[in-house]
């Protein structure tokens, strides 16, 4: 990569792109509407005069720039609209205009949406490339109408584009009030590791993985979430008793949880990222028993980038458990 436009910078993955390619000496710039120190473009996405100054010279773009869903209940779905689908409209033709030789779109598994709910007492779901979305919310929806435009510019006019459907990798409490009742901040992060969980260290690297395959991919959709210890036979077990299963496919985090004396929370989907790493060449570091180490260590349950990026919050004013 000879030099590489970030939009989002002034964000959690944003920033850790930007923090992670200036360290390794690769030229980079930063676009965002909000300004930071890893910001040199302060711009909105659709700004298309802005985008053609920051993509002189660029060989490849990470886009991360998004409405969140902790946006949804503050948010207008126009303004989703507006952010999630017309400013990926604009990146992609942009970056084509500008003769990019590979663009990374970075979506979410909240675009699977319903697909992720299992019927009540039921198995979990196993989450992987095959699974078909069924809409949930106005985030899911447009990150979901992003990706065809992704798609469609890979096919006319031709630019590369690689699609990564992140699993939670904020380091803010959980927005279910029931959820944090009922478990700890820590607990509930070190069992998503084992299914609905990515360290942003990792997404990182996926990320720059999939800029230097993009190419020769054309177009492509994975799944990046921390490798699970469980298998697809787990499931029915998961969706009843996943103590059990952690005990048996987790026992360094089992050992754990013991020790601190909490429950283990429900395990409802597992998100297969086995694609992304076979096809990527991607290697994710910080799966859930690297996690634990760090806590037996002292540490949090997160990589030293996610510690040097922080909790940076999604709204100006107060709305609840997002806010910083």
């Amino acid at each position: 990569m000879e030099r590489v436009l970030v939009t989002g910078s002034s964000g959690h993955l944003g920033e850790a792109l930007v923090r992670t390619l200036a360290g390794d000496g690769v030229p980079v710039v930063g676009l965002d509407r909000r300004p930071s120190p890893w910001t040199a473009v302060v711009a909105s996405l659709t700004d298309r005069d802005a985008l053609r100054s920051a993509l002189r010279g660029v060989s490849h773009v990470l886009h991360t720039a998004t409405l969140h869903k902790p946006h949804v209940g503050s948010h207008s779905r126009q303004e989703f609209v507006g952010t999630n689908v017309s400013g990926t409209l604009a990146v992609l033709e942009e970056s084509a205009a500008a003769g990019v030789r590979g663009v990374v779109f970075t979506s979410s598994t909240s675009a699977f949406g319903r697909a992720l709910t299992p019927v009540p007492g039921g198995p979990a779901t196993w989450i992987d490339e095959t699974v078909v979305p069924r809409v949930r919310n106005v985030y899911g929806a447009t990150k979901t109408a992003a990706e065809d435009l992704c798609e469609l510019a890979a096919l006319d006019p031709g630019l590369p584009v690689v699609v990564l459907r992140t699993s939670r990798f904020f380091p803010e409490a959980d927005d279910r009030d029931e959820v944090r009742a009922a478990h700890d901040d820590t607990t509930l992060k070190l069992v998503e590791f084992c299914h609905r969980r990515v360290d942003v260290a990792d997404v990182v690297s996926a990320h720059l993985a999939a800029a230097r395959r993009a190419p020769g991919l054309g177009f492509a959709r994975y799944v990046v979430s921390a490798p699970p210890p469980f298998h697809r036979s787990d499931l029915a077990e998961l969706g009843r008793d996943p103590a059990a299963v952690l005990e048996r496919r987790a026992p360094a985090l089992a050992a754990l949880l013991a020790d601190r004396g909490r429950p283990v929370p429900p395990v409802d989907r597992v998100y297969c990222p086995d694609r992304a790493v076979a096809e990527l060449g991607w290697t994710p570091v910080w799966d859930v028993d690297a996690v634990v180490a760090r806590v037996r260590d002292g540490g949090p349950p997160r990589s030293p980038l996610a510690d040097a990026v922080g909790a940076k919050g999604y709204h100006d004013s107060p709305t609840g458990v997002y806010t910083r």
